[in-house]
């Protein structure tokens, strides 16, 4: 009898738990058993891993062969298990040292000629298997993905048959050498070419330096969605830890991480999207458009355009930065740690409060439209700006305003005051940071609450008011807020909400 135990990963969410692949040979008549919660595509594994051995001129174990996949109680789905279970049979066939596949992990799916086709969600099991101390062997498509996890040893296969030649000793791989290519970042649209909206500018500014939500409301073309595309360009870039949590999450999606690392995801989905769109879900829970924005800007234009209860599953992720998809045998837990940016016109045709007056909804028209947005939602918004009309200069003279870069240094100066201050953004803050770095003097505390209950204001309103507040003194690198920062703070507050 012999025993093959090969070590590879699933793929949970943007998790990549540790899947042992046991192959047995014993006596008897050969047959094939597959256990271990195995999906469709895994129970098909044997008919390719069959012909893969096969036509790689290698020999097939014509004995009784019992695969599993432990544990037992995880689900296992897709081809990338294939690799791994051929290499357990052909190891405990004799045809290379058992020894050599303790310090490896295999991930691949195989064809029937032998070759090792790629497979997504290789970023999540490489930083696992950095994490658990041992090599990575992966088709040649992923290796650039794999070696995005720095300090991997990474062996990059096209066929069968290169493996059996490595494991056997007889013809080594060389550990893959990235080439170079993860620091093409593309560039982001600049905030110079935005003409006039001084103070939509503003609060760009004060959204980026605080990562604060944003609602800008107008008529349409006055440069809603163009001011919303300059927002990541605005922002810090990521952090290694950051930009390989963004990478995960493309890389589970089954898009491509490394076309845009390392920087942050700008997402745009229609007003037409789903609820699992947005939030993630399936059978097999894979992300939505909140957890592809990670660490990044989710643009959501035509605001009330969305169906109600699909804004609504917004709610929970802009609290906790996080969603969770439960399914009736398993939950994932997703993160959703993104910066909401939203856009919306005043009125169904859009242009109530217009100078020329051609609005002609009726008061009823416009509440209806506008109760499509419940309050707890409007609530979460820390700003929210009316975007009027600018005077139309189709050639300007010059570029308006500072350009991203300008802002962007400013923006990462005052990010880097509240790292070291606090340890996150101040949107981030708890209800005892906020005590602890947003503390009022008494005549202003007055002066606050008595806004506060003219405006009627709730008390998340309110915290979040202080936490713009508090933005407004870092950007004037003052310690203490003032009056003039709640005044200013106040003018991002539509009155009225619950």
């Amino acid at each position: 009898m012999s025993l093959a135990l090969v070590h590879s990963r699933a793929q949970v969410g943007v998790l990549a738990p540790p899947v042992l692949i046991e192959a047995h040979l014993a006596n008897g008549l050969p047959t094939l058993t597959l256990v271990g919660l195995p999906e469709a595509t895994v129970k098909e594994s044997k008919d390719r891993v069959r012909s893969a051995i096969v036509n790689s001129k290698l020999e097939f174990p014509q004995r009784r062969i019992t695969l599993n996949l432990a544990p037992a109680d995880l689900p296992k789905d897709g081809g990338r298990f294939d690799l791994a279970i051929a290499l357990g049979l052909l190891a405990a066939n004799g045809e290379f040292p058992l020894a050599a596949l303790n310090a490896v992990e295999c991930l691949g799916e195989l064809a029937l000629s032998g070759a090792i086709r790629p497979v997504q969600g290789v970023l999540p099991a490489a930083l696992a298997a950095r994490d658990a101390g041992r090599a990575l062997v992966v088709p040649k498509e992923n290796a650039e993905e794999a070696c995005m996890a720095s300090g991997l040893v990474v062996y990059a296969a096209g066929n069968l048959l290169e493996l059996v030649g490595h494991f056997s000793g007889v013809q080594p791989l060389e550990p893959y050498k990235a080439n170079g290519l993860l620091l093409n970042p593309r560039p982001y649209p600049d905030l110079s070419e935005v003409q006039g909206q001084i103070a939509a500018k503003r609060a760009l500014l004060v959204a980026a330096a605080g990562a604060h939500n944003l609602l800008f409301s107008g008529p349409p073309g006055t440069g809603k969605t163009l001011l919303a595309s300059r927002l990541p360009g605005l922002l810090p870039p990521l952090d290694e830890r950051e930009a390989l949590e963004v990478a995960a999450i493309q890389s589970v999606a089954d898009s491509k991480p490394l076309d845009c690392w390392p920087q942050r995801p700008f997402r745009h989905p229609h007003h037409s999207a789903s609820g699992p769109a947005l939030v993630g879900g399936g059978s097999r829970p894979t992300p939505g458009e909140i957890t592809l924005a990670h660490h990044g800007v989710l643009f959501l234009d035509e605001l009330p355009e969305f169906e109600r209860r699909v804004l609504e599953v917004l709610r929970e992720p802009l609290e906790s930065g996080e969603i969770v998809v439960a399914r009736a045998r398993d939950r994932v837990r997703f993160p959703a740690r993104f910066q909401l940016v939203a856009a919306m016109n005043p009125c169904p045709c859009g242009y109530l409060g217009d100078p020329t007056g051609r609005c002609r909804c009726s008061s009823e028209m416009v509440q209806r439209y506008r109760n499509k947005l419940s309050g707890p939602l409007l609530d979460r918004i820390d700003l929210h700006l009316t975007v009027a009309r600018e005077a139309t200069a189709l050639s300007p003279a010059s570029s308006d305003g500072p350009d991203s870069a300008t802002v962007a240094r400013q923006v990462a100066l005052t990010r880097e005051r509240q790292q070291q201050r606090q340890g996150c953004a101040n949107a981030f803050l708890d209800l005892p940071g906020l005590r602890r770095h947003c503390g009022l003097s008494t005549a202003d505390e007055r002066w606050l609450e008595t806004a506060c209950e003219r405006l009627t204001l709730s008390l998340r309103a309110a915290h979040r008011l202080l936490k713009v507040a508090r933005t407004l003194a870092d950007l004037e690198e003052v310690k203490d807020i003032r009056r003039e920062h709640l005044a200013e703070a106040l003018q991002y507050r539509p009155a009225g909400q619950e």
